[in-house]
């Protein structure tokens, strides 16, 4: 996606809801980075019984990066998911 929100916008459109979703999430590596990302998503997310984790860190080990994929309900769920990502100290990117 890009920085534009206009066009993440339309890209979230064009996605036919309820889909299984896979969001990138990259952070600092920490004890909790897994926990605080999980719970952001099952707060927007509650009805998303299974979401498959896939982590990985960096060759220097100082970041992570998670692939969370769940279903996701509407664009508007989708939106909060990455607003509130976005808002999140522990986050540095979420694609």
């Amino acid at each position: 996606m890009s920085n534009d929100p206009a066009s993440a916008e339309s890209a979230l459109a064009l996605i036919d809801y309820p889909s299984r979703f896979p969001l990138k999430v990259f952070g600092r590596q920490t004890e909790d980075f897994e926990a605080i990302v999980l719970a952001l998503v099952r707060s927007r997310c509650p009805q998303a019984e299974h979401i498959e984790v896939r982590r990985r860190n960096s060759k220097g080990g100082k970041y992570q990066a998670l692939t969370l994929t769940f279903t996701v309900y509407s664009q508007q769920q989708l939106e909060e998911i990455y607003q509130d990502l976005y808002d999140c100290d522990a986050v540095v990117m979420s694609l």
